[in-house]
């Protein structure tokens, strides 16, 4: 390497004759003349130093290259900003700090300032917001008492809109720290500031699936748990919180669509379903666009304001619009627990069973049919027959564990309560019955189960 550049100094140093231009004011890498070779010098100086860690001698030398030669190298950026980033470090007066620190802020504009053409020069093209979100990071890690919120805010939040689930896992660490700072000093940000937890949390989730590395997964899961954290430490994540922010909000954008979905898709991820927001948002949603979602919505507002049958009705339209199995099966599922609220157990479990019937591991409907099952087990005058209803119960609780692990642990905790219930042998004897035999429960159940 260093022959290589005497070779080029040499070669250079041929041509001093040439007018002497630098590389800013001929558009050229390293300029003309003199100043090219003087360019290369300083690269090759500071360079050395670098190696060491001498940022303080290496100073002058980049600087000069950074000022001359904008485009001489992409390691003039990085490179300078490791040296201003040490010299910040070493230094305990704060104006010479502060000083340091607006240089490394100019090192990264100067270098979105000449991106295409520093791009030229690499395999890997850097980005915009990449550079962005570095130029956040520095900001926020070495201001310290004096860090502009609402600067740092910005700046970050559009390296994020601009990268994406591409951001680097501190971009999305520093969008939510300085959101929920943020949200301390402009009691305004609430709304924005859950729609940044939003995208951040949904960006870590996606970069960290499509992650292949072991160390990038890790750094992305602890990326999302500090997203998580800031969120849920911020007070900002209730439904009362979020009942506040859009009640006021919602009838007067009653027309603007995508307003409304915004509500409704923040409140059922946030399951803050019971709040009236949630329920205006979907109605007047309803009325320009129904879908899935906004039918359901109107469902519930029905169903808490005492209209079984409007409220099912609704139901019913949500079930038809969606087209993924998974959250018809859980349309039709809510509108079994909404019934089976109303003691209407024969109409709950047609319900239950289109849940399964759309998504065949739909544990949870499983265990509210033994639930209803266990809540009205007399169908008739023989009071041992009664008991078998448990048997019957506890068939759909083992199917439940079967199908859907998740709910194992519910379905044995049923499973042992409902156990308690079961008639006892010499109550069966009576009846002519025994273990194995199999007993046809009555009424709206209609089940056969076996006694044991």
């Amino acid at each position: 390497m260093k022959m290589k550049m005497f070779t080029m100094l040499f070669a250079l140093s041929m041509g001093t004759t040439a007018f002497a231009q630098t590389g800013l004011a001929s558009g050229t890498r390293f300029g003309h003349g003199e100043d090219s070779l003087n360019c290369l010098k300083n690269i090759s100086i500071y360079t050395e130093y670098v190696k060491t860690n001498n940022f303080k001698d290496a100073y002058t030398p980049w600087k000069a290259v950074f000022t001359d030669a904008p485009v001489a190298q992409v390691s003039t950026y990085t490179n300078g900003a490791k040296i201003l980033r040490g010299l910040i470090a070493s230094t305990k007066d704060a104006a010479q700090q502060k000083n340091y620190l607006n240089e490394l802020m100019g090192v990264h504009d100067q270098r979105i300032k000449y991106l295409d053409e520093l791009n030229k020069l690499v395999k890997k093209p850097e980005t915009k917001g990449a550079i962005l979100g570095m130029k956040a990071h520095d900001m926020i890690a070495f201001s310290g008492a004096n860090l502009d919120v609402n600067a740092a805010y910005a700046i970050v939040k559009e390296a994020v809109e601009l990268e994406k689930a591409g951001s680097d896992y501190f971009m999305l660490q520093d969008y939510m720290d300085m959101s929920s700072k943020k949200l301390k000093i402009d009691d305004a940000h609430k709304e924005q500031f859950i729609q940044d937890y939003l995208a951040a949390a949904a960006y870590a989730d996606e970069a960290y699936n499509a992650a292949t590395k072991e160390t990038t997964k890790k750094n992305l899961k602890t990326a999302k748990d500090n997203v998580d954290a800031y969120f849920i430490n911020s007070g900002a994540a209730s439904c009362e919180n979020l009942q506040n922010i859009y009640g006021p909000k919602v009838a007067q954008n009653k027309t603007n669509l995508d307003y409304l979905k915004q509500v409704i898709s923040v409140m059922q991820l946030l399951r803050c379903t019971e709040e009236e927001a949630y329920f205006q948002a979907s109605e007047f949603a309803h009325a320009i666009e129904p879908t899935s979602a906004t039918a359901a919505g109107c469902g519930y507002m029905y169903y808490k304001k005492g209209d079984l049958e409007k409220a099912i009705s609704y139901f019913d339209q949500a079930i038809e619009l969606e087209s993924d199995p998974l959250k018809k099966a859980d349309n039709c599922y809510n509108a079994a627990v909404v019934l089976m609220s109303k003691k209407m157990y024969g109409r709950a479990k047609t319900y239950a069973n289109k849940a399964i019937a759309t998504n065949a591991n739909c544990g949870k409907a499983y265990i509210l049919i033994a639930q209803m099952y266990g809540a009205s087990p007399n169908w008739s005058d023989e009071s041992a027959l009664n008991k078998c209803t448990y048997f019957a119960a506890i068939d759909k609780l083992q199917r439940a564990k079967s199908v859907d692990p998740s709910v194992a642990e519910e379905a044995d905790k049923l499973i042992r309560t409902y156990a308690a219930y079961t008639p006892k042998d010499e109550d069966l004897f009576f009846l002519g019955l025994k273990k194995g035999n199999s007993v046809t429960i009555g009424g709206w159940i209609g089940e056969t189960t076996t006694i044991r």
